[in-house]
């Protein structure tokens, strides 16, 4: 007695193939097709909606304070950086006292 491989057993495949699915399985995939759907239209449909709405204008005032804010950021890590490269000179100058003696 052979067992056939997955390859015969694809051979012969055809129309009078009965195919053992459980109606548990059949309404599993149903529901799954139906969520998928139902997702899609949803999604589709925010979107439509989306496209409809104003775009929101930045106004100038809104746009200055940004830059402002983003300009103090770049100061403030500016000076960190250079605390940070004072503290490492000191622990170099440090380093450099204790490995000479």
């Amino acid at each position: 007695m052979s067992k056939k491989s997955t390859i015969d057993k694809l051979d012969s495949f055809g129309e009078d193939t009965v195919l053992g699915l459980s109606v548990k399985t059949l309404i599993a995939v149903g529901m799954t097709i139906a969520l998928a759907v139902s997702g899609y239209s949803m999604i589709k449909r925010d979107v439509e909606i989306a496209k409809e709405l104003p775009y929101p204008e930045v106004t100038a005032e809104q746009f200055r304070l940004q830059t402002e804010i983003i300009d103090n950021a770049i100061l403030d890590t500016k000076s960190d950086i250079n605390d940070i490269k004072k503290q490492m000179d000191r622990m170099e100058s440090r380093l450099f006292e204790t490995s000479r003696r």
